[in-house]
């Protein structure tokens, strides 16, 4: 029988295989069964037929390594990519149930923050999607990040514990020893199965402790940080602010290294390839600086082990490692203290050093050490010195690592740079999410799209088509509607749909400004106090998590919490205006808040954002752009005109010379400014210290006066210009329609897919 012969077999049968399922679990009809009891049939089922699946093989094989993987919910993903969603929501339908209902039900797993790991998700996708052999490798933490519950105007944390008995993880016989400088533990592989669009599958191999210990966790996320094998895989990012968390998050990259290291090997061993041709069947991603030491590790295994030679291991590894840059912030460009390594991982000291001494013998510009005059270890520059290849990941930074923060590097090894603009699955940001929306393009302009995003484009045959235009919107505010319910149900606020929604959802940090448009929501609040009132009501929507040790980060929240208090009891303002900032913010709330959004707020430093995809995602639904020239912005300019987005700030090059002179200084601003004076002032007025906390806002207007490193002060007047032009745009509503639907038809370019094929094309090489 035929692959594709027994795979339509299986989605023919798959309602008299749900009840089989559903019988077999819980003796019951689906009719008569419980949401609860539906979702875990539904989801043994769908792994089941995932397993039937062709798993993708080849004579190569990339290794994506990550410290996250943000996936999000993966029933219906899972469902579209088998081909099977409608046909399993309309058997669900004919038996009194919604398969939307049972996707509230199904946890997140909580194995990631933001835009690093949901680029990671998406890559896995891709690469099952276009039949390559691909496998990621992570970690199982058991709490994530944490789960954000606002208490009195703030941020506070609790455990995600989103493991349940019956789940997409399965449990597998990999085992490996994992040394570290004071003890030992035992690793154990769990597997989630990636199955591509219409196509193959991988694994997502996320390993774990058996002797991690949840009860160690007593209140909110704070638990001993040093009992190591108790602790290990409770938390992603555990709070660095002291040594111990320091010290753990090394625990945790090793442990991460050290188990990839040996699966790959193990597998180049049961395949049967000379670990001398490893290059030719392996290549190692490292997904920013979090998975270095599996260079060093690599290189000690297979001299200690494998009776290479020193010259021998570092050819090897040097040929099979490449290394993703996602940030030039410095805070993120790991540097960890050479004694802190020397304590958890002692085994990896002399590789480091015997690395470090190669380099030194070569080039004497500090800029390239890899051990610096403090005694830090720098892990990009390992990953650079001995990595094939160092890719970027939208085309302005990709130009901002070679002429600016890695330029001495660039000097070295030209031939090793490389850009790889980041990308989206559409299987998940829109057939998954904005089904209203899909139906419309597969009736407009059929299903190709989604395999090759590119025939988006024909839908600029319809651009001055009013029919069409007028459904665009009618769906736009049918997403809206949606999210107004679900923000009541779960927020309780009453939005207006027919207002304009404009979002900033992503990460919680000053690069990326939510302090700015917290100083506009301020503004316009004054605004609409003096009488000035929108033409139409804005609705500023939030959705943001802080790192725990992030002070100023959690004062941003604090301040648009208090705001937020402040606007909607108004009833002089409210009428006009509303702010929420969503709780708990994660894919499941990004998959309900992004096809909702007219206004998309995109408004980093530029230079700071190395790519983001948020605005991707935006920008596929419909959502016009506001935002500097930063990151992957760049390049939707580039695609819709300039016509079709609008943009505003200093420029790249501009902030990188502020940097350089250190001239910036945003006092100036506010004095020059009244309307930034009177923004900022209200921070510390009687009416927001009546709400919010005193220290919190003192701190935070404190900041934006004498420091404001990521310039907020620098752009704001042009910013808000800009804003409200675009608020007055909105309003010629034939013009915005088709900006929306230019915006559409040009999005195919993000697909992660032809990230994919660029990075198989360019680096990996695997077919």
């Amino acid at each position: 029988m035929s692959e594709n012969l027994e795979k339509t077999m299986l989605t023919q049968n798959v309602e008299e295989q749900l009840k089989k399922q559903v019988q077999e679990d819980h003796g019951k009809a689906i009719a008569d069964c419980t949401d609860a009891e539906l979702y875990l049939s539904l989801l043994k089922l769908t792994k089941e037929m995932i397993g039937a699946s062709t798993v993708n093989a080849g004579e190569k094989k990339v290794y994506y390594i990550s410290m996250e993987f943000l996936i999000g919910k993966l029933l219906s993903n899972n469902l579209i990519n088998l081909g099977i969603y409608d046909k399993v929501a309309q058997i669900l339908k004919d038996n009194g149930k919604e398969l939307s209902a049972l996707e509230e039900i199904e946890p997140e797993p909580s194995l990631g923050n933001g835009g690093l790991g949901r680029l990671a998700a998406c890559f896995l996708d891709s690469i099952a999607t276009l039949g390559l052999p691909g496998d990621g490798i992570g970690l199982n933490y058991h709490f994530g990040l944490f789960k954000q519950v606002f208490k009195r105007h703030a941020q506070t944390e609790e455990k995600n514990d989103w493991i349940q008995d019956t789940s997409w993880l399965t449990k597998t016989d990999v085992t490996y020893e994992i040394p570290f400088g004071d003890c030992k533990v035992i690793s154990r592989m769990y597997d989630i199965d990636v199955v591509g669009y219409e196509n193959g599958s991988n694994k997502l191999h996320l390993f774990d402790v058996e002797t991690v210990d949840e009860s160690l966790v007593k209140s909110g996320i704070t638990f001993d940080k040093t009992d190591i094998a108790k602790n290990l895989t409770l938390f992603l990012y555990p709070d660095d602010s002291d040594e111990a968390g320091n010290l753990l998050r090394i625990y945790q990259e090793y442990f991460m290294c050290a188990n990839a290291a040996r699966l790959i090997l193990q597998e180049m061993k049961e395949k049967k390839y000379d670990l001398h041709d490893l290059p030719a069947h392996a290549a190692i991603q490292i997904n920013d600086t979090h998975p270095t030491m599996v260079i060093p590790e690599l290189i000690r295994i297979l001299k200690e082990e494998k009776n290479f030679s020193m010259d021998e291991a570092i050819a090897v590894v040097s040929k099979t490692c490449a290394y993703t840059n996602h940030t030039i912030l410095a805070e993120a460009l790991e540097k960890w203290p050479l004694s802190y390594l020397e304590k958890v991982v002692p085994q990896l000291i002399p590789y480091i050093k015997e690395l470090h001494k190669r380099v030194a013998a070569k080039y004497t510009d500090p800029k390239v050490q890899i051990i610096d005059d403090q005694d830090r270890v720098h892990m990009a520059h390992i990953d650079i010195h001995y990595g094939y290849s160092i890719n970027g990941v939208a085309a302005i930074h990709t130009e901002i690592l070679k002429n600016s923060e890695l330029n001495a590097f660039y000097k070295i090894y030209p031939e090793k740079f490389n850009n790889k603009t980041n990308g989206i699955t559409f299987r998940r940001w829109l057939v998954s999410c904005n089904h209203e929306l899909t139906a419309f393009l597969r009736n407009k302009i059929g299903d190709d799209f989604l395999k090759d995003a590119d025939a988006l484009e024909k839908l600029l045959g319809f651009e001055n088509d009013a029919e069409v235009l007028d459904e665009l919107d009618r769906i736009k505010m049918a997403k809206k509607r949606q999210l107004c319910a679900y923000i009541e149900a779960k927020e309780g606020v009453r939005l207006d749909p027919s207002s304009i929604f404009i979002i900033q959802s992503k990460r919680l940090h000053e690069y990326k400004r939510q302090q700015m448009n917290a100083l506009y929501i301020i503004h316009k609040y004054l605004e609409i106090k003096r009488g000035k009132t929108p033409v139409r009501p804005l609705t500023f929507l939030f959705g943001a998590k802080a790192a725990p040790a992030y002070i100023i980060a959690q004062d941003i929240i604090h301040l648009l919490l208090c705001m937020q208090e402040i606007i909607n009891n108004d009833p002089e303002v409210s009428p006009y205006m509303k702010l929420v900032f969503v709780e708990n913010y994660n894919v499941a709330y990004a998959e309900k808040m992004i096809p909702a959004c007219d206004i998309s707020e995109q408004i980093s430093l530029a230079s700071k954002e190395a790519s983001g995809t948020g605005n991707m995602k935006f920008m596929l639904n419909g959502a016009v752009t506001l935002g500097t020239a930063d990151g992957a912005n760049v390049e939707i300019a580039q695609l819709v005109g300039p016509e079709n987005i609008f943009e505003f700030g200093v420029s790249s090059d501009e902030v990188i010379e502020h940097y350089a002179k250190a001239d910036y200084v945003s006092r100036d601003y506010y004095r020059k400014s009244p309307a930034i004076r009177e923004a900022v002032d209200f921070i510390i007025s009687a009416q927001l210290l009546k709400v919010g906390d005193r220290v919190r806002l003192t701190r935070l207007r404190n900041e934006l006066m004498n420091k404001d490193w990521f310039m907020t002060l620098i752009d704001f007047d042009e910013y808000t210009e800009v804003k409200d032009r675009m608020i007055a745009t909105y309003e010629d509503r034939a013009r915005w329609k088709k900006m929306m639907l230019v915006n559409i038809a040009k999005a195919g370019f993000f697909s992660s897919d032809r990230t994919i094929a660029e990075y198989n094309r360019d680096i990996w090489k695997l077919c």
